[in-house]
């Protein structure tokens, strides 16, 4: 395609915005750094190597800082990649061999790339976040500036083969309009950022490679569509959709509710205490996924009832009257702690993890319910608790009984392997609600990682086979009048969010940030249209035609 040539590509769109400017393209990666000889000391070049890698940590570090929620706990793992003591070895063993500082950063974690790309299971970060900690740390070593966003006095859209987490942190939303990438999914890293800052994207656009710098496009995440040079009317709807969606995101938030008043509750997602403001700034009815990982990653043993205790009240104490979702820790495949998860596993995405660690860890499991019962005893929050990656009615009643023995009043599971789905029914007779996890829903239902890049179009939580799994808890909760919530990704996706309704979900946990959207998209649809779209949905052979078959009949 050449400069200026009218276009229209395809993509994974996140949200519903739309977005119209100049492209401006990532700068490309560092090239591989050549292997020749040092001309510096051994000593030197380990100095070199070392420091890069320190500089590297303490970079990524910073940026942590200033995020919260998923953002946050990308970039913690990003650093500790830097921080690795077996790169650190690996790097200073190819410098005593001979290599450049440059050389041994490139091959080390190269070699570290390998091994992630060449397995299938659930691992730790995907690949594009170790490119990233091996570019900066490379330029570091050769004292030039890193690939990153370009700098602009003007607002543009940003085209890139993917972001970095780093970047994504930080983009000033005053002159990023929008971004396009050619890698990741709905589920990648880029795509959960993008909707915690409720940034205008599309990912998994094959053909992004084509756009050039300069060139006038209109990104419409809704339709999944990047036009490339507009025509004048085009350009006039985009600015047209643009002023619309201003104007509704300006107005008071309101209770999520359906065209003809069904009420749907939509609640909030939250990593940690500081996701608390945004949450109540975006008007969210609750919590529906208040994820406690922060308070035990990164420690060398589980913090004491009291630490615990002090974190869930400040939550609790910010919504009085209102439901608080608590999962309790979901550790294990790509999030191992040494004091839950001490056997290395052949494939960690199957093996101890989340209901199943902590069960096998009881006192760590007591302990936790005990602080969260004893929060919920201090504040007038409407407490929940689950647990996650239940598979088994076993798992349900164990886990239900144990909580019980606290006194809490609502304890429920979550939805995230295809057994819990298929047993809904069962489940739910022993527990008081369910909530469906999508992202591992998906990943688990088509035997795809979620955080591998190659498999970003089985990503989608359109897929027929998921959307069935998720009309069966909505079934089984809608025969037990048990409550049945969302709280992945798919929560976030506004036409698919009327689907997920249609399937008998009655709340939607999300990013803050997307709840504007949603809420605008339910108000659109009445529960019989949003039937209809799960009929169409479901009647569906893949992921792309149920969404072109529900935008059909609702645009």
């Amino acid at each position: 395609m050449g400069k200026g040539a009218h276009a229209q590509l395809s993509g994974m769109g996140i949200g519903n915005g739309t977005a119209m400017g100049v492209v401006r393209r990532m700068p490309d990666p560092l090239p591989e750094p050549v292997d020749i000889p040092s001309a510096r000391t051994a000593a030197e070049e380990l100095s070199c190597a070392v420091g890069a890698l320190e500089e590297t940590a303490a970079f990524i570090r910073s940026r942590g800082e200033q995020a919260v929620g998923a953002a946050r706990e990308i970039l913690d793992a990003q650093s500790l990649m830097a921080e690795d003591p077996s790169v650190h070895e690996d790097v200073s063993r190819l410098v005593m061999a001979g290599k450049t500082a440059a050389r041994a950063i490139f091959e080390s974690f190269s070699s570290f790339r390998a091994i992630v790309a060449g397995l299938d299971s659930y691992l730790a970060e995907r690949v594009s976040d170790i490119d990233d900690v091996m570019q900066r740390t490379i330029a570091y070593a050769r004292g030039v500036a890193a690939p990153g966003i370009p700098e602009s006095e003007t607002p543009f859209v940003l085209v890139a083969r993917d972001l970095a987490p780093a970047d994504t942190v930080t983009l000033d939303l005053t002159t990023v309009l929008a971004f396009v990438t050619t890698e990741g999914g709905p589920t990648s890293h880029t795509a959960i950022l993008a909707r915690e800052k409720g940034i205008v994207a599309l990912v998994a656009v094959a053909d992004a490679q084509s756009i050039a710098d300069g060139d006038l496009v209109i990104v419409d995440a809704a339709k999944g569509a990047v036009t490339v040079s507009p025509s004048e009317s085009e350009q006039k709807a985009a600015t047209a959709a643009m002023e619309e969606r201003a104007a509704q995101r300006a107005r008071p938030a309101t209770p999520g509710a359906l065209a003809d008043a069904t009420p749907i509750s939509l609640l909030a997602n939250i990593g940690s205490v500081d996701g608390v403001d945004e949450a109540v700034k975006y008007g969210a009815e609750g919590v529906g996924l208040f994820r406690t990982e922060f308070l035990f990653f990164g420690a060398t043993a589980a913090p004491s009832v009291e630490e615990q205790q002090a974190a869930y009240t400040k939550v609790l104490t910010a919504f009085p009257g209102q439901k608080v979702v608590i999962r309790l820790l979901d550790a294990g495949a790509d999030k191992p702690l040494e004091f839950l998860n001490s056997e290395a596993e052949q494939n960690p995405a199957l093996g101890q993890r989340g209901i199943r660690a902590l069960l096998a860890n009881e006192g760590i499991l007591r302990s936790q319910l005990q602080a969260i019962a004893g929060a919920a005893g201090q504040t007038e929050a409407d407490a929940w608790v689950m647990a996650p990656m239940v598979a088994t009615v076993e798992e349900a009643r164990s886990f239900s009984a144990i909580a019980r023995e606290f006194d809490l009043k609502s304890v429920g599971i979550m939805v995230e392997v295809p057994s819990s789905a298929i047993l809904a029914d069962r489940i739910l007779a022993v527990s008081d609600f369910a909530s469906i996890g999508t992202n591992d829903l998906t990943q688990y239902t088509l035997a795809a990682d979620r955080l591998q890049g190659s498999l970003a179009s089985f990503q989608s939580a359109w897929h027929p086979a998921v959307l069935r799994l998720i009309a069966e808890v909505g079934s089984a909760g809608a025969a037990l009048h048990k409550p049945v919530g969302v709280c992945g990704e798919a929560a976030a996706e506004p036409l698919l969010a009327v689907v997920l309704v249609g399937l008998g979900v009655t709340s939607l946990s999300m990013s803050a940030a997307a709840l504007a959207d949603v809420r605008d998209e339910l108000s659109r649809h009445t529960l019989a249209q949003a039937k209809e779209f799960a009929r169409l949905a479901l009647a569906a052979d893949n992921a792309e035609d149920a969404l072109a078959a529900v935008l059909g009949a609702a645009r």
